[in-house]
């Protein structure tokens, strides 16, 4: 690839550094630009351009191709035809007529903020400092206060076309200037260098963090509820994982989410303060929080001291009367102009002693919504502690939730792969079959809990696959009742529930029936078919409670059907785990939760249960080497063709994708057609 111009280079340089801190921004928050020239490969000519972080980057993670590129002379031209403030959303489609060259990212809403400031470098930032002075009751006296005149304040403007000129003319008529506070929003700093333009944006955040530091209040959020105080780690954890599917059933009534749990101590000391439940009443304030966030979440207003089933009991309750206020809340200020109600489920829920659980369609979105309460409490903290803590309004808001912009950005999004906001369990998912599983049902959207008896290679195997946001690596043991709760619990919390069960967890000892010691069929069946009870069990109780319905899958065998040599213990087991599909089918249907199973033929490739040491005994069994074993299985089949751990897993995505909706009590053959296991 070509070297970047160097202007370029210094702003991605700049926008890094500046996105790593979550001190100076957000997640995807805030946008960086720079001005400078370029020839215009038409004309052969120099033209000055502007180079901008494009609609729904991060900087953090900002690369060139992130960039809108801009002609400026063009961009500037649009303040002679800007029609007024009512009409200010024209000027979006109009900046596509100012870019220069063909690709790069689409220009956001901030895009004039940048373009028409008088200054070669400029950052706009959403940090939880400077949004404090920004959200506080007496903010434009605090920013005289602490500034001195170096920082203006500019009222809150809804981002657009004209808070572009509204800081250009800050920036002309103070050239001592180095930055604004935005009412409500945030910050923005200028410098006639890439240096100075980052030294001015930590100069302002720095510089309000450590005025709240010296002269805030030291509880801003009032002293701790008697019986609201953090419940124990364990405790804690314990009544998160209990918790987590009633929650996630209310986060989804509308449509399906992940979730993700936090127990910070920011978040723990805030839900127990006296302050809270007014506070979380006013809503977030910055627009990049609120549209994650939705403008308040839902507070489960008990104290610790409740059981978790005092808690449960009052879950329907909570949320109905947040559904009706939020409608309530979109009927109040919605014109025949404005989209369609996006659904009225809180994103974000509070509950005292325990943490914060945030929703999303996704667990990244799940996540930095979480990331971006965490982000209002620090705000909260900030203007409470200097002043109160005044947000924008609720029709400022409103304008800006259901903003035409905003949803044309929506629309913009990729459509959602077929498991997106679905989670799976997969036990024995460290290699062979289950790590096929798991990483086919991860490629079709799914966030993964991989299950082994070998947690590092479960963590190994995660890794691999996606990384937290997509997969978990999960230590479990499915002979133990405990082992299996732990781990899945560690999926409930890491996700917020469970969809989807693969019992695939196995093992096999290939010995005649005088041979079979009583540990080895005690072995096969507390790994199988006690092992798939114990799973199915547990994770019936989380799938029941989430209301959601779901599938559990079991990876039995075409020797739960097929008699064949030497294989006494392991073919039982099998045949074990065949019928709990056929009871499961018939018992979890009233909760909308499919049973069904697949049938594989021997799967030696990549098979854990083959390498260790059943692949030489099955081999010696029928008078072949090892390394034949593979061939010889399909030349015994009608398809004469070799069943691979992806095949079972092809196998498993059809029947958890929705096309077999209303299929139940299935097993399917995975065996290139063995017509003694044929089912009957």
């Amino acid at each position: 690839m070509p070297e970047p111009h160097p202007t370029v280079a210094q702003l991605i340089a700049r926008s890094n550094a500046l996105g790593a801190d979550p001190r100076n921004t957000n997640y995807a928050g805030g946008n960086t630009s720079a001005k400078g020239t370029d020839t215009d490969p038409v004309t052969g000519e120099q033209v000055e351009l502007l180079w901008v972080k494009g609609s729904g980057g991060d900087l953090g993670t900002l690369r060139p191709e992130g960039l809108a590129v801009l002609r400026l002379d063009r961009l500037r031209a649009m303040t002679e035809t800007y029609p007024g403030v009512e009409r200010e959303d024209e000027m979006v489609a109009a900046f596509d007529y100012a870019l220069h060259g063909r690709g790069g990212a689409a220009p956001s809403i901030d895009t004039a903020m940048h373009g028409l400031v008088d200054a070669a470098h400029v950052d706009h930032l959403h940090p939880d400092s400077g949004i404090a002075i920004a959200t506080a009751a007496d903010g434009e006296e605090l920013t005289r206060k602490i500034f001195g005149g170096r920082v203006v304040w500019v009222p809150w403007r809804r981002p657009g076309f004209q808070l572009g000129l509204d800081i250009a003319e800050v920036r002309k008529a103070d050239p001592q200037a180095v930055g604004t506070i935005l009412g409500g929003h945030g910050i923005t700093a200028w410098g006639d260098t890439s240096e100075e333009a980052e030294a001015n944006s930590r100069w302002i955040i720095e510089t309000a963090a450590r005025y709240i530091e010296e002269h805030g209040a030291a509880e801003p959020f009032g002293a701790v509820r008697p019986g609201y105080a953090p419940l124990p780690e364990a405790e804690r954890r314990a009544r998160a994982a209990a918790l987590a599917p009633h929650l996630r059933r209310i986060a989804s009534a509308d449509r399906r989410t992940v979730g993700h749990f936090t127990d910070s101590e920011a978040v723990l000391d805030f839900v127990s303060r006296e302050k809270m439940p007014a506070l979380a009443e006013l809503g977030t304030s910055c627009p990049d929080h609120f549209l994650r966030t939705k403008i308040r979440p839902l507070v489960v207003d008990l104290p610790a001291t409740a059981s978790t089933e005092e808690v449960i009991a009052a879950l329907p309750a909570l949320h109905r009367a947040y559904r009706e206020d939020y409608r309530a809340y979109y009927e109040r200020y919605a014109t025949e102009d404005s989209p369609a109600i996006r659904g009225a489920d809180p994103a974000v829920v509070l509950v005292p002693g325990v943490g914060m659980f945030s929703y999303g369609p996704d667990k990244q979105t799940a996540r930095v919504a979480g990331e971006f309460y965490v982000n209002a409490i620090n705000v909260m903290r900030g203007a409470e502690a200097l002043s109160s803590y005044r947000p924008i309004g609720e029709e400022e808001k409103f304008r800006i939730e259901y903003w035409a912009l905003e949803e044309a950005k929506l629309k913009r999004r990729p459509a959602a792969k077929p498991l997106a906001g679905r989670v799976a369990f997969v036990t024995g998912a460290a290699s062979g079959i289950g790590r096929a599983v798991a990483a086919r049902l991860a490629a079709e959207g799914a966030c993964v809990a991989v299950a082994d008896l070998d947690p590092a290679k479960a963590r190994a195997a995660a890794e691999e696959i996606g990384g937290p946001d997509t997969a978990i690596g999960a230590a479990a043991d499915v002979s133990d009742e405990t082992a299996v709760r732990a781990a899945l619990d560690q999926a409930v919390l890491a996700f917020g529930g469970i969809d989807i069960v693969v019992n695939n967890a196995g093992l096999s000892l290939s010995k005649p029936l005088l041979e079979t010691t009583e540990q080895d069929w005690d072995l096969q069946h507390d790994v199988m078919a006690k092992g798939s009870f114990l799973v199915s069990k547990n994770a019936a109780r989380i799938l029941a409670d989430q209301g959601l319905g779901g599938d559990i899958v079991y990876i039995a065998s075409k020797n739960s059907v097929f008699a064949g040599p030497n294989n006494i213990a392991y073919s039982a087991a099998k045949a074990d785990q065949a019928h709990q599909v056929r009871l499961l089918a018939a018992e979890l249907g009233e909760h909308g939760i499919r049973v069904n199973g697949v049938n594989p033929d021997g799967v030696v490739r990549g098979s854990g249960i083959f390498a260790g040491g059943w692949g030489a005994q099955r081999a010696k069994t029928y008078g072949i080497e090892e390394k034949d074993l593979g061939a010889f299985y399909a030349q015994r089949t009608i398809l004469k063709r070799e069943v691979l751990p992806e095949h079972v897993a092809n196998a498993v995505y059809a029947l958890c994708a929705g096309d077999f909706s209303h299929t139940t009590g299935l097993h399917v053959p995975v065996d290139a057609g063995v017509a003694a296991a044929f089912l009957r």
